[in-house]
């Protein structure tokens, strides 16, 4: 392995585990809302924001980092997300009440934003298309295995400590990876002076946020608070049909904040629909696992804490493998057997109730974990593959808003039809715990439908054909500051 080799793969393993550093405090703080609302005195909708506002900060920023990776350097870059997530982390320790905690987790999350796209955009410029597989299954365990392994953390921190611990031993961990990273990161292209507009910036946000703050509000708003939630959605959508308008005509002088053209590669375009389906599948059953656990289950916290830790971590395990195998047989091998197993996974789950066994929904998690672990891999990998190098970082950014888009839609759409099924049980004299049971199964069909139209797009997926332009970036030399 040359030097210019063996510099780059440090550079990538500095940005994987800064980015599953970074990307863990997403779902981190779900657990941790009972100590929270106790501590600090607020009600569990003010505290839901914690997790509400980080996720609507990152599809507000992430739109941005197309333009922002190709107008500053590799270096800058990661200094920049680090260190805004350093900041944010050290906000959230030392807050003195839930208003600053908000402003560090916000700060957390824009730094958050940055850490994925440059990520991936910097793996599809150093790595070749024949070793890619491999590198993106390591990314696909901070995707994926990162959120799922996140509340299993929390738990275990607070069954021991108080809640400031979830950021006081994450700092270390984040200022380490900030000073290496600022003297070892090497810039891997050259910063183009690009315009940036401005307009685009405002209907980004607003079109991004606003959905994803519609879909995240409506599983607590209610019957009758969803006016709010609705009318959120709706202008997030006229934003956003304005923005593509706007992107197709800026695309034409190469000045698009984000460029869409991404989407008129076909392995890009159906790899992102069915990786959609799957992150619905994902983050809708990561919420309502706890939920049933817990509520109907009896188990406790920390309990259902440990109970999905083996998940994630087999999902960890496998994703390497599963690069590897891609590299060798190409995506439809994996993506198939992948998006069968969680179609089937979540029509087993549509069947729960009081009286199922916990070693059942040990084993359901542990068949979704192998089945996102076969499907994530893939699907990443075709969906970037095919695009040429002066499209990677609006790529990149285009899957770090899709996965934020996704994660909402399915939180609001398994929370809303839990919450639907739950009242129709209750109705009907059911007591709490089998009316939650109907809900979750209700929640668990749903699912199950949606999860049929993405083994219909897997079909679809194939092995990207090489751009002409593609980097040859192994053995390229690591351009220094």
């Amino acid at each position: 392995m040359t030097d210019a080799a063996r510099a780059n793969r440090l550079v990538i393993g500095l940005l994987l585990v800064s980015t599953f550093v970074v990307i863990l405090n997403e779902t981190i703080m779900g657990v941790a809302l009972p100590r929270l609302m106790h501590d600090l005195r607020i009600t569990a909708t003010t505290g839901q924001w914690l997790t509400a506002g980080f996720m609507l900060t990152m599809a507000v920023v992430i739109p941005v980092t197309g333009f922002l990776l190709q107008r500053f350097t590799t270096r800058t870059m990661f200094v920049w997300a680090m260190g805004l997530f350093s900041t944010g982390t050290l906000i959230a320790l030392l807050a003195p009440g839930f208003p600053v905690l908000l402003v560090g987790r916000v700060v957390q999350a824009s730094g958050t934003a940055i850490m994925m796209p440059l990520l991936m955009t910097t793996v599809l410029a150093l790595v070749p298309p024949a070793h890619r597989g491999r590198v993106m299954g390591n990314i696909s365990i901070v995707i994926s295995v990162a959120p799922a392994v996140g509340p299993t953390i929390s738990g275990l921190i607070l069954n021991a400590l108080p809640w400031r611990a979830m950021f006081g031993l994450v700092l270390p961990i984040a200022l380490a990876a900030l000073i290496v990273g600022a003297l070892l990161v090497r810039n891997i292209s050259e910063p183009r002076r690009i315009p940036l507009d401005v307009p685009s910036i405002v209907l980004s946000a607003v079109a991004f946020g606003g959905v994803v703050y519609g879909l995240s509000s409506i599983g607590t708003a209610g019957s009758a608070g969803l006016l709010q939630p609705v009318a959120s959605i709706a202008i997030g959508a006229v934003a956003f049909v304005v923005f593509v308008r706007r992107q197709r005509r800026l695309e034409r002088r190469d000045a698009a904040l984000l460029d869409l053209r991404t989407f008129s590669v076909r392995s890009f375009s159906v790899s992102m629909v069915a990786m959609s389906i799957s992150m619905i599948g994902m983050f809708g059953t990561l919420i309502l696992l706890p939920i049933y656990l817990e509520s109907v289950l009896g188990l406790s916290v920390l309990t259902v804490g440990l109970l999905l830790l083996p998940g994630g971590l087999l999902m960890g395990l496998l994703s390497p493998v599963v690069g590897r195998i891609y590299d060798r047989r190409g995506p439809r091998i994996l993506a198939i057997p992948g998006a069968v197993l969680v179609s089937a996974v979540l029509w087993g789950l549509a069947t729960v109730g009081t009286h199922t066994t916990v070693w059942f929904v040990l084993g359901a998690h542990i068949v979704l974990s192998i089945a996102l672990a076969l499907t994530f891999t893939p699907l990443f990998t075709s969906a970037l593959g095919g695009l040429t190098p002066n499209l990677y970082s609006h790529g990149s950014a285009l899957v770090g808003a899709g996965q934020q888009l996704a994660g909402a839609a399915g939180t609001a759409l398994f929370v809303t039809v839990l919450a639907i099924g739950t009242g129709l049980a209750a109705g009907h004299g059911s007591d709490i715990a089998s009316a939650t049971a109907a809900g979750v199964r209700t929640a668990f069909l749903f699912g199950a439908i949606i999860s049929v139209g993405g083994i219909v797009a897997s079909c679809f997926v194939h092995r990207p054909i090489e751009p002409v332009s593609a980097p040859d970036a192994v053995e390229a030399p690591v351009l220094a500051h």
